[in-house]
């Protein structure tokens, strides 16, 4: 189904939405159509899938779950990686994609959730642009220190960042999750940490294992066999409870450290304007595809948990992910140089 720019325009804006998520009070979110007759034989041809990096944890994610939809609809699902910004780039080219369902993003916290406070042309609106489909998986950011720093609770940790401020930490880059991690530690946890950013996590871990810098915010699976070889030393994983691939690593709320909740999400959208079907079709193959136990294997190997959730579900997180991680770049004053 081709549409031009005013017929687009026309789904979003004429049509009945989705209940909680995409009706009244959902947050500006793009409201799906009604069927179209042709869905009825959909998918009738490859399906296109677009995500933001070659090799990555999103990479991976999608191509499992490419696989296993390709085998339900009995029509190739072709996992089109577009590098660049961050998968910001694929996330411009889904959003100029017609509303057929034969074009779908994975999106995460940089693309769907940080993008457009950080970029003033970015070229497309994180909310009134896509349809949340489902949340597809979960990785816990871990605070992770060098052996030489004298803690090994998070409450000493804090008590010892705050008697040196300045100390450094390590991230994957400015206005990455590592990032926006350290900044929602800071205003919680009343710190100065001092922000070191590098080319990737595969330049930030180096950094604090040789001391180059004191501490890292970055995903458990990156850190977790460094802390095994005792290289690294693990402190605490952003969250409310332990992360099941890092059951080692205790929590910061089970440290008695609410309001540090941060990890790397990837979720499912569509582009705006997808019927209430077809959303509802492609997210219950999605949870059918997430929810069992070869894909918690699977992912959990990759160092993600499968988190499939309804749409109206990944709708109301996704809202809370934009308003948390606005207010975090803001108060912390983060630019994209």
């Amino acid at each position: 189904m081709s549409t031009s720019r005013q017929s687009r325009r026309s789904f979003v804006l004429g049509t009945a939405a989705l209940p909680a998520a995409f009706g009244a009070g959902g947050g500006g979110f793009a409201l799906p159509v009604a069927a179209q007759p042709s869905e009825t034989q959909w998918p009738a041809r490859p399906v296109r899938m677009i995500t933001g990096s070659v090799g990555g944890t999103s990479d991976i994610i999608a191509r499992f779950t490419a696989q296993r939809l390709s085998e339900r609809w009995k029509q190739q699902v072709l996992v089109d990686n577009r590098a660049g910004l961050g998968g910001i780039i694929g996330s411009q080219i889904g959003a100029k994609a017609a509303p057929d369902g034969y074009t779908l993003i994975v999106g995460q916290i940089g693309t769907h959730a940080s993008a457009n406070v950080l970029y003033k042309n970015l070229g497309y609106d994180q909310v009134r642009d896509f349809v949340p489909i489902s949340l597809m998986s979960n990785s816990a950011i871990a605070l992770v220190v060098h052996p030489s720093v004298p803690v090994t609770s998070l409450k000493e940790f804090i008590a010892y960042a705050r008697a040196k401020p300045g100390m450094a930490y390590a991230s994957a880059g400015g206005a990455t999750s590592s990032q926006l991690s350290g900044e929602l530690f800071n205003q919680v946890a009343g710190t100065k940490l001092l922000h070191v950013p590098y080319k990737g996590s595969g330049f930030a871990l180096p950094a604090v294992m040789s001391g180059e810098t004191q501490c890292a915010f970055l995903a458990s699976s990156t850190v977790a066999t460094q802390v095994r070889a005792g290289k690294l030393r693990a402190i605490a994983v952003l969250s409310k409870e332990r992360f099941p691939g890092t059951p080692d690593i205790p929590s910061s709320t089970e440290q008695g450290v609410p309001g540090l909740d941060a990890n790397v999400w990837f979720g499912m959208f569509g582009p705006a304007g997808m019927s209430r079907s077809l959303v509802t079709r492609i997210n219950r193959d999605i949870v059918g595809v997430l929810g069992t136990p070869e894909a918690r294997e699977a992912l959990l190997a990759a160092g993600a948990e499968p988190t499939p959730t309804t749409p109206e579900a990944f709708a109301a997180f996704h809202r809370a992910e934009i308003a948390k991680w606005t207010k975090v770049i803001r108060d912390a004053g983060i630019k994209v140089e």
